[in-house]
């Protein structure tokens, strides 16, 4: 699954931050949770009757089923049941199942409280869409949201109330094998998307009593993607102002978009974990922001703090739960320390009732005590799950967030006749192309490269060869295959695969070769430190290049990959990530040409791993190097490679070209309480009908502390005909010019500004204003 202890700040410091902080703006007119005046006169009457061992059984969940995403299973979880020793299932869905257990909570528990059940709906439950940096690199939040309203859909339809996503951590390691989960590296755009799943998880109104709403979990909070060295869990240690410039936005966006639940993160941050910070989970999250909902953790993280060295079992129960957290994942934890924790009062019976209240409120408000069978329907199941509408849009989905990462000599698009050599270890995995966090995805029912080309070009002569492993680690392929990876080792040698792979592309008019990694390579405890192609894929790449035919590579992978020799030698190359059940599908119609390329990278990659971790919004250093003079020493700079990355934030081709006019402002110079207006014209040049991706950043050239070079402030995707202009209107409000200063005041200072409008962070046009004091 998953899950992190934050810095203590003195108290003198919290009084001073609070106010600041509850004056960082809100991302919108977001809905709250609902309140039925009826709730709390009925949970106050249900916790009356309620012993502190029952209310203790609330804030247990436990794990049944059919997934296993840590290394602890529930025992007894029948007889806990039975005692009201559990408030929530997760890994448990199908109507079925589901009702078993819930029966045995209402018919056999003193009280029949229903347990509410979760699951890792991460990209889709039964339809897969692409993994969350997929669904990103769309820019597309219509269809973002509608990707989680069909993955409500369906899991309302199996038997769930609670879905774990989304996962909003800001990424900027390549390394960390759960950059795959979420939206890149960049909080503004990270905000909107949060906003857009939580929009389509819970439904536009919030009412999570309608049957096909879920509860959405907003994880992992928080700076889970700060990891230091990319590696899985590590330790984050940053500072209070980078925080809240950089990491925290998309956090709060998906509280203020009434985010049902939250899950804590697994790492420490500044020494103390985060399952355990009482100024994380209650000072900011709840008296700050507001939350009104409840804290999870991830899998085991309470048990998990004793190897952190803050304390034993029965310390780091009562720390977790003093902190704010109301329900333990798997650890029981609670259930074996927390009425030893009360009678010690290491944990007051306030904590113990706020806890409590708040998993009973959240049962409530999905409707559970009114109907606790209200996502039990077989039938329902049956019309709901992966309905031809729901393939339909995952196709549509699939192709809005493959990336053309380069396309010479008119490689692309492919002409449906003559003959192709499709090679790779990929170009035939329908398991691979669900990626990490399938849910309950059937990956048999998936799409493949090769079925795709197939289904899409009846007249072309396509003639397969593996060419490559995988990878030919044996350590590797163990590691992946006892997590499901099902990879077999070809026993022939390397060479006599490459060579046969060559023999089909000398008799081929093209060749496409499909690489990258096996969806078990990224995900949760899936951190690389190289991130280069695995195995001999890069070898097998060599060898194609010189039969002198045509190169197109096809990826798949979780992250942003190093690709210096795959950027310089092949003719084409389309970024595709783990694109769901239509994966196929939709990459042969961008292959053909019946899809034009869309999509926009929402992470860099890097040219090697040595830049990582790398982003388009750093700051200048004091001796910028401005890439001019190879001789110039003494700036910031690598001696073996250049600064700059391989492919920037934003960038993404299309089989068209756009030309974009200088931007235009309706002021030279605004007052703080002004709103500025940039219009641009952006034109179709090229010879295909396309869409593009408009994207506003702005610079703060001199303020009261170093400010990055640039940051997205707006985005516009807009279709454009074959010659055909259009001039957008971006909006820069005054809190798209505000930062938090050295004091975590959330100011806008006056000076110089520069605005960037372009198809990427890099090729952009240029213009620049005045901010006044007054």
């Amino acid at each position: 699954m998953n899950r992190p202890f934050c810095f203590l700040l003195p108290l003198l410091s919290l009084l001073l931050l609070s106010p600041l902080l509850r004056a960082q703006p809100k991302s919108g007119p977001a809905p709250t949770l609902a309140n039925d005046p009826k709730m709390k006169p009925f949970i106050d009457g249900l916790m009356a009757k309620m012993t502190p061992e029952e209310k203790i059984g609330q804030l247990n969940l436990v794990t049944v089923g059919f997934d296993v995403t840590g290394p602890v299973l529930s025992k007894d979880v029948d007889a806990n049941i039975r005692k009201g020793l559990v408030g929530g299932v997760f890994n448990t869905f199908t109507p079925v199942a589901v009702r078993k257990l819930q029966e045995l909570a209402l018919k056999e528990s003193r009280l029949h409280i229903p347990l509410m059940f979760g699951y890792d709906v991460i990209h889709g439950h039964r339809t897969i869409f692409p993994i969350p940096l997929g669904l990103a690199a769309s820019w597309d939040l219509k269809a973002i949201e509608q990707s989680a309203r069909i993955a409500a859909e369906e899991s309302t339809a199996d038997g769930l109330d609670w879905v774990f996503s989304p996962m909003v951590d800001i990424a900027r390691d390549a390394r960390w094998g759960r950059v795959a989960e979420g939206a890149g590296e960049d909080p503004y755009l990270g905000a909107r998307i949060a906003e857009a799943m939580v929009r389509g998880y819970q439904g536009p109104a919030n009412d999570l009593t309608n049957p096909n709403t879920v509860m959405a979990c907003l994880k992992h909070f928080a700076l889970y993607g700060a990891a230091e060295a990319g590696r899985d869990y590590n330790t984050t240690d940053m500072s209070r102002q980078r925080m809240y410039n950089e990491y925290l936005l998309p956090y709060h966006a998906a509280i203020d978009a009434g985010v049902g639940s939250v899950m804590s993160s697994f790492n420490d941050i500044n020494g103390t974990p985060a399952t355990g910070n009482k100024w994380l989970m209650t000072d900011l999250l709840r008296r700050q922001w507001g939350f009104r909902g409840f804290v999870v953790t991830d899998y085991t993280a309470i048990n998990e703090m004793v190897a952190h060295g803050v304390g034993t079992d029965a310390q780091v129960s009562a720390l977790a739960l003093n902190a704010g957290i109301d329900q333990d994942m798997v650890g029981e934890i609670f259930l074996k320390n927390a009425a030893q924790n009360l009678a010690s009062g290491a944990v007051s019976k306030a904590q113990l009732d706020a806890a409590c209240r708040r998993i009973l409120e959240a049962k409530y408000r999905l409707g559970l005590f009114q109907d606790p069978y209200r996502n039990v329907s077989p039938a329902r199941a049956t019309a709901t799950l992966m309905k031809p509408e729901f393939l339909a849009a995952a196709r549509d989905i699939a192709r809005k967030s493959l990336v053309l990462l380069k396309n010479e000599r008119n490689a692309l698009p492919l002409k449906k006749t003559g003959s192709v050599a499709l090679i790779g270890p990929l170009a035939n995995r329908q398991k691979d192309v669900l990626g990490s966090w399938s849910g309950a995805g059937d990956w048999k029912q998936a799409v493949s490269v090769e079925q795709g080309l197939r289904a899409a070009a009846p007249g072309l002569r396509i003639t397969y060869a593996q060419g490559a492993n995988i990878a030919d680690d044996p350590q590797m392929l163990e590691r992946l295959n006892a997590h499901g990876g099902e990879l077999n080792l070809d026993k022939r040698s390397s060479e006599e695969m490459i060579r046969e792979a060559v023999q089909v592309a000398q008799a081929a008019d093209v060749v496409v070769a499909v690489v990258g990694e096996s969806q078990g390579m990224s995900g949760e405890a899936a951190s690389r430190a190289d991130i280069g192609l695995p195995g001999q894929q890069l070898e097998l790449l060599k060898a194609l290049k010189k039969t002198g035919k045509p190169l197109v590579l096809v990826l798949m992978n979780g992250r942003p990959l190093t690709l210096a020799w795959e950027n310089q030698n092949a003719d084409a190359i389309l970024e595709t990530w783990f694109a769901g059940t239509q994966a196929g599908h939709a990459i042969a119609d961008v292959l053909f040409g019946d899809y034009n390329p869309s999509g926009k990278l929402t992470a860099t990659f890097p040219q090697v791993v040595g830049q990582v971790p790398l982003y388009y919004n750093h700051k200048s250093t004091g001796r910028p190097y401005a890439g001019t003079d190879k001789l110039d020493k003494y700036k910031s700079r690598y001696l073996d490679v250049s600064n700059e990355p391989l492919y920037p934030f934003g960038y993404g081709l299309s089989y068209t070209s756009f030309q974009y006019g200088k931007p235009e402002l309706s002021k030279s110079t605004v007052l703080p309480t002004e709103t500025l207006e940039v219009k641009v014209t952006v034109r179709n040049a090229g010879s295909y009908d396309g869409e593009e991706v408009a994207q506003l950043y702005v610079r703060d050239v001199v303020g009261s502390v170093s400010r990055p070079v640039r940051e997205l402030k707006g985005f516009q995707k807009i279709l454009l005909k074959k010659g055909e202009s259009k001039t957008l209107t971006f909006r820069l409000t005054p809190n798209d010019l505000k930062f938090y200063n050295d004091s975590l005041a959330f100011v806008a200072e006056p000076g110089d500004f520069q605005v960037f409008v372009g198809g990427n962070s890099r090729d952009v046009q240029t213009a620049a204003f005045k901010l006044a004091a007054r």
